[in-house]
């Protein structure tokens, strides 16, 4: 039996919710079976049921693609990394942030943990394997529009330092058409992530459903067993109706353990032999009705800062007093000029040339430096494999550090050594990279 949220590390501890897309909750992603959905190139078809404009039931056809494959492990990342971009003060569709702030919101470390590990290197997988993710759908509801339309889009994109020991964040860029279903009140809700993270792959994807149905109505509508296992869960379409209702057995014997469902599960034949089933609100189900409060230690830009060697009032009076994309570009920009440079770039300090380019950025408009832009066009055109804190180098980006120290070293005998001169060894070290 999973055990209860609340009742973790011995204290209470606030709530952390997760956002659920309401359409893409209706069906699975990916097969359950590992062995099936973690295979390079795996296609999934599915489906859901809805009713069109005349109020007859149909099927939509639903087709995910996965280049790398697809854990159901994965899910939590994209509902959790969802509730964290929607969090903030005004989300873009997109998110910066250090993976130790990620996994520690999400509840998988704790503030205390070694910054390496094997949390981190899930997450960075999981991450990967969503990037390549592209999704159709015939009849996905557009919660703005008010209509069914068809679709296709990816999940999110990535760009990371090149440097796995940096302290800069990662960004998270999702699919703008993707991020316009999700942002409205209409395309999203809340549920209860600490429950969420307890349950295993199967009873995660009825406990969305539910958590979507549950808002508004007590009860579930009839499912049909087979369509409840297989395109719902993720069960395989080739096992034995009898193994299909097993199974959901098990799933809502989980969920009522904790409270979410009232009861066992007590299927209906109907008159063509099929088995439907309906389910109640459980006792402890949580709506989640209102975002928990926000503090400015839940800001994605607090590692950096910190990390930057701002005390936390200093910190909490820059997030206060500024805004939160100037905060984060130029937090950005000051991290990479340490790690690239030094700490002798900086005439006074990093903390200082941070504030004063944040403040003159904002009363007079100023821009990013060429040196930060030529940066991130270079992480987001070399490609290489996640890597965190803690892994090891690969050979490949070991033979790419030191081709750029002979290069150097060939560019420094052939050109004088002044200033200009250095300028343009530097350059050209660059673009041969």
């Amino acid at each position: 039996m999973p055990r209860r949220p609340e009742a973790q590390h011995g204290r209470a501890r606030r709530s952390s919710a997760g956002l659920g897309q309401l359409t893409l909750v209706e069906h699975a992603l990916c097969p359950l079976d590992v062995g099936q959905s973690l295979r390079e190139n795996v296609v999934f078809e599915t489906g859901y049921y809805f009713a069109d404009k005349a109020r007859h039931y149909r099927k939509a056809v639903v087709r995910v693609t996965c280049p790398a494959g697809l854990s159901p492990g994965d899910e939590f990342y994209l509902w959790g990394l969802l509730a964290l971009t929607c969090a903030e003060p005004d989300p873009d569709g997109e998110f910066h942030a250090t993976p130790h702030h990620c996994l520690r919101r999400l509840g998988l470390v704790d503030q205390h943990a070694n910054r390496g590990g094997r949390q981190y290197q899930q997450f960075a997988a999981a991450l990967d394997r969503l990037a390549q993710v592209s999704y159709a759908s015939d009849a996905f509801y557009d919660p703005v529009r008010g209509e069914h339309r068809r679709v296709r889009f990816g999940f999110l994109s990535y760009s990371l330092p090149l440097d796995p020991g940096s302290s800069r964040a990662w960004r998270v860029a999702w699919d703008p058409v993707f991020f316009d279903l999700v942002r409205p009140l209409g395309g999203q809700f809340r549920f209860d992530l600490d429950t969420y993270r307890l349950l295993d792959p199967a009873a995660r994807r009825l406990f969305l459903l539910l958590s979507k149905i549950f808002r508004r109505r007590a009860q579930t509508p009839r499912f049909d067993v087979r369509h409840l296992a297989v395109d719902v869960l993720g069960f395989s379409p080739t096992l034995a109706p009898r193994h299909h209702r097993q199974k959901l057995q098990r799933v809502v014997a989980t969920l009522a353990a904790i409270g979410v469902v009232n009861g066992p599960a007590v299927f209906e034949a109907g008159a063509n032999q099929s088995l439907s089933l309906v389910l109640a609100c459980g006792p402890r189900f949580s709506k989640l009705s209102a975002p928990a409060v926000r503090t400015e230690t839940d800001s994605p830009l607090w590692d950096g800062l910190l990390a930057l060697g701002f005390d936390p009032a200093a910190a909490q009076r820059l997030l206060a007093d500024a805004p939160h994309r100037v905060v984060r570009e130029w937090l950005d920009i000051t991290l990479a000029a340490r790690e690239r440079y030094g700490p002798g770039f900086f005439k006074r300090s990093p903390q200082a040339y941070l504030v004063d380019n944040v403040r003159e950025a904002v009363t007079s408009g100023r821009t990013a430096p060429d040196w930060w832009h030529e940066l991130r066009t270079r992480e987001r055109g070399r490609p290489r494999p996640l890597s965190v804190v803690g892994s090891e180098p690969s050979r490949s980006d070991d033979l790419v550090d030191h081709s750029g120290e002979v290069l150097r070293r060939v560019t420094e005998a052939v050109f004088p050594a002044d200033d200009q001169s250095s300028k343009l060894a530097d350059r050209i070290v660059r673009r041969i990279r």
